[in-house]
C-alpha cells in the first residue's frame, strides 16, 4: 500500500480517560475508499480509539495523521472540518427535532444540500418518508438512518461509525448491511461492530484490538482463510 492510499494512520497511540489508562499502543491504518473494522471484546478499547481520532479524548502519546496532516493534538472542530464524521454507539440525534431540522443544522455547505438529500434518500428511503416528523417517534433502526444520514449531509473524507448494528433486529441489520456497502462507495469508513457476520459483509480490512492494543491486522481474505485467527482473537 503506497503512502497516498492511506487515508488515516495511528501510530502507538495511548489514551487517558481522567486517571485510567484505556489505549496503551493502537496502531491502525484505513485505506482510502475502503471499509476497515475494529474487532475486539466488550472493553478492549475500541470505542475510546474513535473518540481519540475525533479529538474527544486527547491522545496521551503516539500519533495520528489524516490524509496527510498530523491531527493528534487538533481540536473535534478542526478534525470535522478536515472532513471526518463519527456516528457514536448512542446515536446522539436530536430526538425533540425533524428529520429535516436534525439534517439541516449538521449541514456545513448549504450549497450541495439537496444533492446531499437526494442521496440519504436514496440510501434510506424512511427519512424522506418522515423528514417532517419529530424525530423522537422513529424506531431504533430509523433512529440509526438518521445518525448516519447526519453524517452522510456532508461530502466528508472519512465516516466512523460505533457499533451500527447494536440493538436492531435481524432484518433491519441485513438492510443496514446493504445500505453501507453502499455508502462506503461515497467515502471510506471506519467501523466498530460487534456482529461477526457484518462485519464480515461490509469490510475490506480488519484490526483487531486486545486490552487497549492493536495485535494483529489483516485483510478480508486473510481472515476468511485462517479460522485460527477468529479462534484466538473473536473466540468464533
Amino acid at each position: 500500500m503506497s503512502n497516498a492510499d492511506v487515508l488515516l494512520e495511528l501510530k502507538a497511540v495511548e489514551t487517558f480517560i481522567g486517571q485510567y489508562h484505556i489505549l496503551f499502543g493502537v496502531d491502525l491504518v484505513v485505506e482510502r475508499g475502503k471499509a476497515t473494522i475494529i474487532l475486539g471484546r466488550n472493553g478492549a478499547g475500541k470505542t475510546t480509539t474513535l473518540r481519540t481520532i475525533m479529538g474527544l479524548g486527547r491522545a496521551s502519546a503516539g500519533s495520528i495523521v489524516f490524509d496527510g496532516k498530523d491531527i493528534t493534538q487538533s481540536h473535534t472542530h478542526h478534525i470535522v472540518k478536515e472532513g471526518v464524521s463519527y456516528v457514536p454507539e448512542d446515536r446522539d440525534i436530536f430526538s425533540q427535532l425533524t428529520i429535516e431540522e436534525n439534517l439541516h443544522i449538521t449541514s456545513r455547505n448549504k450549497a450541495n444540500y439537496e444533492e446531499r438529500l437526494e442521496f440519504i434518500f436514496s440510501m434510506f428511503p424512511d427519512m424522506k418518508k418522515y423528514f417532517k416528523k419529530k424525530s423522537r417517534v422513529l424506531s431504533g433502526g430509523q433512529a440509526q438512518m438518521l445518525s448516519i444520514s447526519r453524517a452522510l449531509i456532508n461530502e466528508n473524507k472519512l465516516m466512523m461509525i460505533d457499533e451500527p448494528s447494536k440493538g436492531l433486529a435481524p432484518i433491519i441489520i441485513r438492510d443496514l448491511i446493504v445500505r453501507m456497502n453502499e455508502i462506503k462507495k461515497d467515502t471510506t469508513v471506519l467501523m466498530v461492530e460487534q456482529n461477526y457476520e457484518m462485519a464480515l459483509a461490509i469490510g475490506d480490512h480488519f484490526c483487531f484490538i486486545e486490552d487497549g492494543k492493536t495485535v494483529f491486522a489483516c485483510d478480508k481474505q486473510t481472515l476468511l482463510d485462517d479460522e485460527s485467527i477468529k479462534t484466538r482473537y473473536l473466540g468464533v
